[in-house]
């Protein structure tokens, strides 16, 4: 049997599984979650010991993340650390603060400048006039420089971005663009205010491919307000027409407690737990018959893709970025709320942009947060991304790796999971933990048999922490 052939997909998923297994949860993007960050753990101190930690490693390639968080207009849907500003002027000396914080960490990582993955992130990087951008990136690219492999990738909002913005990204050696789309069906555009044509997507996506970019990635959300099966189907019909490399297929994470826009959403018109599954089997299905393979829990790529061909080779990853193959083991983050991973220490910066300004202005690397990890949470870390990444855990790999006895250490995790095993969502033996293609579904639901603060502070808490986790 071929370990990396598609998987079959079931559409008919019970009413009784999901309700038992449709429940708040991490998505894991980091092992502990950012909800275990605080302000004891990882100071400006901290962070500058990891660093001078990090560049005794000498030309290990790094990976860094921008943050640039502004947006004209606010999506209804949207999740992430964002500043709705259409005046651009407000906002004029962000860049150049970021610039002064690039400064701030090269001159703690003299030997280490070596860069294998950049990717700018948002917030949406294309508001920024493409001349300002390619100013930023030009002193990035003086302190750090790309190894002949690098992968330098960028989140574009199709409708403010222009061709001008590519051409910038590309003559500064850009490879990948991600997009995103949600979804194409008016309706469903309109629900969560972002209005933008298929055509237009289009049209970027063809000026990305003339101007080198060998990646195009596009992003869809299910489970967004007025979505039907006919109605996302015919976007992932439209998206796999348009080439696309790779698509991500995210699963909505309505938490209007956390993000207060989300409240002017009309909680009535989102898909309840069968529809939202169906929607993402339904995707599932579409891309795996156009060829494509899947990618950890929500991710599908063309079988000559970097992902694709890392899964096969045991090379996926995981980080604040998505899915890698990106070898580095640092992540530096920059800009308000961007978070790095640097010699065991999440580093999270403020988010607020006064405190930014305030503690660059001082001198001070704008640290606010983070976490110190211990040698369990390595070890849970590393269970966790193998279930996350590779679909299944081997055991004696893991033995191998943290000298311990696995069914001893994991008795009570173990424990949990049983009861999966006995819905067909997981097989496991002593060699190997492996989600079922029902399983692949629920794989969050499977990782947080793993995670020791779940159970202890979140599994049955008042209200909920995460999104649904399917």
């Amino acid at each position: 049997m071929n370990d990396h052939a598609p998987r079959p997909v079931a559409r008919a998923l019970t009413m009784e599984l999901l309700a038992r297994h449709d429940r708040p949860g991490p998505r894991y993007t980091s092992y502990p979650t950012a909800v275990e960050f605080n302000e004891a753990s990882v100071t400006p101190e901290v962070y500058e010991e990891r660093l001078k930690a990090a560049d005794a490693l000498g030309d290990a390639p790094l990976s860094i993340y921008v943050h640039l968080p502004f947006c004209e207009h606010r999506c209804l849907f949207c999740g992430c650390h964002v500043v709705v500003s259409p005046d651009h002027s407000r906002v004029a000396g962000y860049l150049a603060q970021v610039g002064r914080e690039i400064d701030m960490v090269a001159e703690r990582l003299p030997r280490r400048r070596a860069l294998a993955q950049l990717h700018l992130g948002g917030g949406t990087p294309t508001y920024h006039a493409p001349e300002d951008l390619g100013a930023l990136l030009d002193h990035l690219l003086a302190a750090f420089r790309p190894t002949p492999e690098a992968e330098l990738a960028v989140e574009v909002d199709p409708r403010v971005t222009t061709a001008a913005h590519l051409d910038a990204l590309a003559a500064r050696g850009f490879n990948r663009v991600s997009m995103g789309v949600q979804d194409f069906t008016p309706e469903v555009q309109r629900a969560v205010a972002r209005i933008q044509s298929a055509e237009l997507t289009e049209a970027l996506i063809r000026h990305a491919r003339s101007r080198g970019f060998s990646g195009v990635n596009v992003d869809l959300i299910y489970g967004l307000p007025r979505q039907t099966t006919a109605g996302f189907e015919r976007t992932v019909e439209q998206v796999i027409a348009m080439g696309a490399d790779r698509a991500a297929v995210y699963s909505f994470a309505y938490v209007p407690w956390i993000r207060g826009h989300q409240k002017k959403l009309h909680e009535e018109e989102i898909p309840g737990a069968a529809l939202k599954a169906e929607l993402f089997a339904l995707a599932r299905e579409r891309f795996l018959e156009a060829g494509y393979e899947p990618i950890g829990m929500d991710h599908f790529a063309l079988p000559d893709d970097e992902l694709a061909r890392a899964k096969r080779e045991g090379r996926l990853r995981r980080n604040f970025q998505g899915y890698t193959v990106v070898p580095a083991e640092d992540v530096i983050g920059f800009g308000i709320s961007a978070i790095g991973d640097v010699r065991g220490a999440y580093v999270q910066n403020v988010k607020k942009l006064s405190e930014y300004a305030e503690a660059l202005g001082a001198g001070r690397l704008p640290v606010e947060r983070g976490i110190v990890r211990t040698a369990d949470d390595e070890l849970r870390r590393h269970v966790i991304h193998e279930l996350m990444c590779n679909m299944r855990v081997e055991v004696r790999e893991v033995e191998a790796r943290f000298g311990i006895d696995f069914a001893r250490y994991f008795a009570e995790d173990l424990a949990r999971l049983a009861p999966l095993e006995g819905e067909g969502l997981a097989v496991v033996s002593a060699e190997r933990i492996a989600a079922t293609p029902t399983g692949e579904l629920f794989i969050r639901n499977l990782a947080m048999c793993f995670d020791k603060y779940w159970r202890e502070k979140y599994e049955k808490a008042d209200k909920p922490v995460f999104s649904k986790t399917v």
